[in-house]
């Protein structure tokens, strides 16, 4: 699953769960001390109704644990545990558990996180008793916890009063909505590098006066494993971008052929010097540049880096010989490395 498929689903299932969050508080909610919310609704589960007919026959037979079939949500088997917790009295509470089913089919080390809510069926006002833990709690099952639910579902004086519609006929029906929170377990480990070890780079630009083209690339460097190249170095000017075209000199430094390092949703920062070195009087010319470099955009720099004219003042010493030292130093460049859960 990428992580663009499984942001999408955990908004989905986010969405489910609000707009039945939104159901289940149709009638005012009540939360008692134990954290736990008590509301009504007209809609069924969504996802389980586990009816139990001659539900008295529970009580009678002193039948401790009452289990029901096993049902898929969200790539996982659960099932629901209800707990009679010995004979009718004015004390004792019924229990409700949701089980995960098969956890030793698992792959090791296996967790699911889940929030889920149960449901008792009035029978006679056709509405359901929804019950779930207070701010949407998330419960965690694994290997060492297969279970969670309510110790005190309902007492059992509320659930065999006849008034309340939980039995009819002898017939209790319960029901069930699990949402399963899934992650991608994938995601980047972003370091910031300073002063990578080797970050320097210079380029000797020899005849430049009687160059003609529009742009020159240098070679290739290399800095913390990734291709880069000093380019768009215009004698006459960027002709796309510099309003002095022709009269200025534009600079750059460009990604060169590991673009596959930055995917369309990835991109890398780096900040730079871009210099020209002053060959007499080591009076440099030079710009500190930051960016955040992307497919749509492997190079950037200085569209008008310097006059011409300047350039070919002797008294600045930038060119000697008609050469002239075109240097980039590296100060700080982010490291992406990928990890999976």
């Amino acid at each position: 699953m990428t992580m663009q498929h499984a942001c999408r689903r955990t908004k989905s299932v986010q969405k489910e769960n609000m707009e039945l969050d939104k159901a289940c508080h149709s009638l005012p909610a009540d939360i008692d001390t134990n954290g736990v919310v008590r509301s009504s609704r007209d809609l069924p589960p969504a996802h389980y109704t586990f009816q139990i007919k001659n539900f008295s026959v529970l009580f009678e037979a002193e039948v401790k644990n009452c289990e029901s079939g096993v049902f898929e949500v969200g790539g996982y088997n659960w099932k629901l545990v209800l707990k009679t917790n010995g004979k009718k009295n004015s004390k004792s509470h019924i229990s409700l558990y949701l089980a995960i089913e098969n956890q030793n089919t698992l792959s090791l080390g296996w967790e699911a996180n889940v929030n889920f809510r149960f449901f008792v069926f009035d029978q006679i006002r056709n509405k359901y008793l929804c019950i779930q833990d207070a701010d949407g709690r998330v419960r965690r099952f694994h290997n060492l916890k297969t279970e969670w639910g309510f110790a005190q579902l309902l007492s059992h004086d509320t659930l065999n009063d006849p008034s309340n519609g939980y039995i009819v006929d002898d017939s209790c029906i319960l029901g069930a909505e699990v949402f399963v929170i899934k992650g991608s377990g994938r995601g980047v480990c972003l370091s910031m590098i300073k002063q990578p070890q080797t970050n320097y780079f210079t380029w000797r630009v020899d005849n430049f006066v009687v160059r003609k083209n529009d742009y020159y690339l240098s070679d290739v460097f290399i800095v913390e494993g990734l291709k880069w190249k000093l380019g768009l170095v215009y004698p006459r000017g960027n002709k796309a971008t510099s309003s002095d075209h022709g009269f200025s000199l534009s600079f750059y430094l460009l990604m060169a052929d590991d673009l596959e390092i930055i995917t369309p949703n990835r991109k890398l920062y780096a900040k730079f010097k871009l210099r020209i070195r002053d060959q007499v009087n080591s009076n440099h010319l030079e710009r500190t540049i930051e960016h955040w470099f992307s497919k749509s955009n492997v190079g950037f720099g200085a569209p008008t880096f310097s006059l011409l004219r300047d350039l070919k003042d002797p008294s600045n010493g930038y060119l000697v010989d008609d050469a002239l030292l075109v240097e980039c130093k590296i100060d700080v460049i982010s490291e992406v490395k990928d990890f999976s859960g």
